[in-house]
């Protein structure tokens, strides 16, 4: 299971995410969505390094993260 999801289709570019992960893991697109944006894109090298901390959802003001955290066992 991915540990981030980023909705392509809702993401304007803003680039907050980028600047927000910590491991740098984030980066605008090369290709241009449907609404005319550069989205923010990670790549599954990358989504593999990420640690689910959310802080790229916190910062995303159209939501449009998803993030995802391994359910700890007791």
């Amino acid at each position: 299971m991915p540990k981030i999801v980023i909705d392509e289709m809702r993401c304007k570019g803003c680039a907050l995410c980028t600047i927000a992960c910590p491991r740098g893991l984030i980066r605008l697109s090369e290709h241009i969505n449907k609404q005319g944006f550069l989205p923010a894109v990670i790549s599954e090298e990358d989504l593999a390094k990420c640690t689910s901390c959310a802080l790229c959802a916190q910062m995303c003001p159209d939501v449009a993260i998803c993030v995802f955290k391994e359910k700890k066992r007791a």
